[in-house]
């Protein structure tokens, strides 16, 4: 919703309430978050191959969605994975399950950098969709995912992170030294409080704040009970 901000805490009680409280299935949610993305990617302009970086989080499951839906309106698109299949779980491993009955390329680099295989893959893309880390994430990326964005930045396509640049604390706008640069940041609900300290604008870039379907009466019922972050 245009004009709040929520804190990582505060986020997560937005999910909590709406499958409690309103009985919201995970997968609608995130099935209309990764719509949204690709909507904006869609609007943004397309020119070339999309190639969707995913960790194991939620983050990577809208990643899945967003390649599906990319894909279905005839965009070349592949899907780089910084973990190992069982390793996903929930809503995120529902979605990888369906994109595998797809034909969208799907790479598997495990725990693994390979700076080489990341080069090839990466050549000639049009976007690179950030979606290695989410809200929940804290302090420095661990390896192999602090080279993996170092790599990123250094490529010439522009980036567009999910929910927000992984590497960048929601809360305060801190960078950690291994920080996507995004040059467009499509988050869900609500903008996140991080995103307006001065030090993240450069992360952030264009911000895109996409309404996945949440109830209006949940989001303004957690902006008059503001969790405080860390509690």
């Amino acid at each position: 919703m245009n004009g709040l901000a929520f804190t990582r805490e505060q986020s997560r009680r937005v999910d909590q309430i709406a499958a409690e409280e309103f009985g919201f299935s995970g997968l609608v949610l995130m099935e209309n978050a990764g719509r949204g993305v690709a909507d904006v990617l869609c609007r943004l302009g397309i020119a070339g191959p999309v190639v969707i970086c995913c960790g194991k989080g939620n983050n990577a499951g809208d990643g899945f969605v967003i390649a599906r839906h990319l894909d279905l309106r005839g965009h070349k698109v592949c899907v780089l994975l910084w973990a190992k299949p069982p390793e996903l779980t929930g809503d995120a491993a529902a979605n990888f399950h369906i994109l595998t009955k797809t034909d969208v390329p799907i790479e598997v680099f495990g725990n693994e950098p390979d700076e080489t295989k990341l080069s090839r893959l990466l050549e000639g893309a049009a976007w690179i969709v950030d979606g290695l880390l989410g809200t929940g994430a804290h302090g420095e990326p661990r390896p192999p995912l602090d080279a993996v964005i170092d790599q990123l930045n250094a490529a010439a396509a522009p980036k567009l992170a999910i929910d927000l640049p992984s590497g960048l604390d929601c809360d305060t706008g801190r960078p950690a030294r291994h920080t996507i640069r995004a040059a467009e940041t499509c988050t869900f609900v609500t903008a996140k409080t991080g995103f307006f300290a001065p030090e993240a604008a450069s992360y952030v870039g264009r911000l895109h704040v996409l309404d996945i379907g949440t109830p209006r009466k949940i989001v303004e019922q957690v902006a008059r009970s503001p969790v405080s972050a860390g509690r």
